[in-house]
C-alpha cells in the first residue's frame, strides 16, 4: 500500500456528537425549545439532502450555509432565523475536536508505515485547525480538502487534484489501485474511491447501512492495520 486515505467528519472526529451537543446547547442559548434526541434525527435528514446536492456538485457550500438551518426549522416547527444559528453552529465546529473511538490507535499503527494523506468534503482552514485541537495533523503528510481543491468527493476532479499533487516530483505516477480510502460514506468515499480505481475501507458507523462493493469494512477503526498489513498490496 503506497498511500492512505482518511475522510475527517465520523470516521476521524465524531460529527455525529458535535450535532447532539451544539444542538443542545445552542437551543439553551437562543431560548428555542428544549432539544430532544429526534431532533437530531430531523438534522441529519436535512443535513444529508444538501450534502448529496453538493457530493453532485448542483449546491455549494455557500448556498448549504445559507439554507441548512432553515430548513431544519422549518421542520422541527421552529420560528427561529437559521442563518442566525448557522453562525453560532460554524463557530462552535470549528473548534469542535471529538476523536472517534479508536481514532489515535489507528494513526499511531498506520503513522511510519504509510504516507497519510486527509480527504475531506470542507472548509480548508477549520478541518485543519480541528486536526490540530484534537493532536491529529501531525500524523499527516498530505491534506486533500475540498474548498482547495474545487472538487467534493465523490468526483474525480477531487482525486485529480490529489494525485496531480502526489505526483509532483515522482519519477512514475502514484497507481491509484495502491492506494486505499478510509471513510464512512457510501456515497463520498466509498464511490470516489472505487470509481477512481482505489481500495476502499468502508467504517460502519452503528446503524450505517451494510457496505456494498467495498473491500473492506470494519466496524472498529482498530481492525483496519492487520488488514492493510495482510493485504500484500
Amino acid at each position: 500500500m503506497e498511500l492512505v486515505f482518511i475522510d475527517i467528519d465520523n470516521t476521524l472526529l465524531d460529527f455525529d456528537e458535535y450535532i447532539r451537543r451544539t444542538m443542545r446547547e445552542g437551543f439553551a442559548h437562543f431560548g428555542l425549545k428544549p432539544y430532544e434526541p429526534y431532533m437530531e434525527e430531523i438534522f441529519h435528514r436535512e443535513n444529508g439532502k444538501l450534502w448529496r446536492q453538493i457530493e453532485q456538485g448542483t449546491l455549494t457550500f455557500a448556498e448549504l450555509e445559507r439554507i441548512r438551518w432553515n430548513n431544519v426549522f422549518a421542520a422541527l416547527d421552529i420560528d427561529f432565523d437559521g442563518t442566525v444559528f448557522e453562525t453560532y453552529f460554524r463557530a462552535a465546529l470549528y473548534d469542535s475536536a471529538i476523536p472517534v473511538p479508536g481514532t489515535m490507535e489507528l494513526l499511531e499503527a498506520l503513522h511510519g508505515k504509510y504516507p497519510l494523506a486527509v480527504a475531506s468534503n470542507g472548509p480548508y482552514d477549520q478541518q485543519l485547525h480541528r486536526l490540530e485541537l484534537a493532536g491529529m495533523k501531525r500524523y499527516f503528510d498530505w491534506f486533500f480538502i475540498s474548498e482547495r481543491l474545487g472538487a467534493s468527493k465523490p468526483a474525480a476532479a477531487f482525486f485529480d487534484g490529489a494525485f496531480a499533487q502526489l505526483n509532483e516530483g515522482r519519477a512514475a505516477p502514484l497507481p491509484p489501485e495502491k492506494c486505499v480510502i478510509i471513510g464512512d460514506s457510501l456515497t463520498s468515499d466509498m464511490a470516489g474511491g472505487r470509481q477512481y480505481g482505489m481500495k476502499t475501507c468502508y467504517y460502519r458507523r452503528p446503524g450505517a447501512p451494510e457496505g456494498a462493493d467495498v473491500t473492506w469494512q470494519v466496524t472498529d477503526l482498530r481492525q483496519i492495520p492487520a488488514l492493510l498489513e495482510g493485504s500484500g498490496i
